[in-house]
């Protein structure tokens, strides 16, 4: 999409083994498609609550299964959730928690917003943490598989650390036995700031930040906060 119309693009992983999988790209039944106004969906300009958010897409997600399809795909312009800081923090929680959601459950969902309303700042607040987008975000960070707290992906540098700090508080992953496990095998690149940023958060939660990656920074920095495992 052009950086003058839509952007941002969010699409959920595959659909696990064993969900059925819609074939063509139209509907088979004559009720599969709906189209329902934002302002049916959302009071105009409000500021989203993300637990009853994706409590509203898993009740929306199961009366499809009930109905006898397949699953849920969502197209949402979003435009009108994220005009200000205070809604972009909370629609920013709530789309890494719905991300978590839809990795084990027959839900898709693509969010596009206007560039005409928003900066180019404001798109990347959203689009970090999207497992994919058309936006022109250096890193993204979004819901891990296996035991992984989270996925990195790209490049965290001096010029985003802030913004990954930001990320990092929104998403607020969550330790399992003192372990937050990050899975950094598509990290191209980690500054030491970041790893800085994994620390805090991980005392914030009396925790250890295990980072997946073929880096050897932190060793190298002494973190006793930060380990890594090497993948190849």
């Amino acid at each position: 999409m052009s950086r003058s119309g839509w952007s941002v693009r969010r699409i959920a992983p595959p659909s696990p083994a064993g969900w059925p999988r819609s074939r063509g790209s139209r509907p088979r039944r004559q009720d599969a498609l709906r189209l329902v106004p934002v302002g049916e969906a959302y009071r105009h300009d409000e500021i989203v609550d993300p637990d009853r958010q994706v409590r509203a897409y898993a009740r929306a997600t199961a009366e499809a299964l009930t109905a006898g399809h397949t699953g849920l795909r969502v197209l949402a312009e979003a435009t009108s959730l994220v005009r200000t800081a205070a809604q972009r923090d909370a629609f920013a929680r709530y789309e890494h928690r719905i991300d978590h959601w839809m990795r084990h459950r027959p839900m898709s969902a693509v969010c596009a917003y206007d560039r005409r309303q928003l900066d180019d700042a404001a798109i990347a607040e959203l689009a970090c943490l999207h497992p994919q987008t058309n936006a022109d975000v250096l890193f993204r960070l979004h819901a891990g598989g296996g035991d992984t707290a989270v996925a990195l992906a790209g490049e965290l540098d001096p010029s985003n650390h802030w913004d990954f700090a930001a990320a990092l508080e929104r998403a607020d992953p969550r330790p399992v036995a003192g372990r937050l496990v990050f899975d950094a095998a598509e990290l191209r690149f980690v500054d030491h700031r970041a790893l800085l940023h994994l620390r805090d958060h991980a005392r914030r939660h009396d925790a250890v930040a295990v980072l997946r990656t073929p880096s050897r920074l932190v060793d190298l920095l002494g973190l006793t906060e930060v380990r890594v495992e090497a993948v190849r």
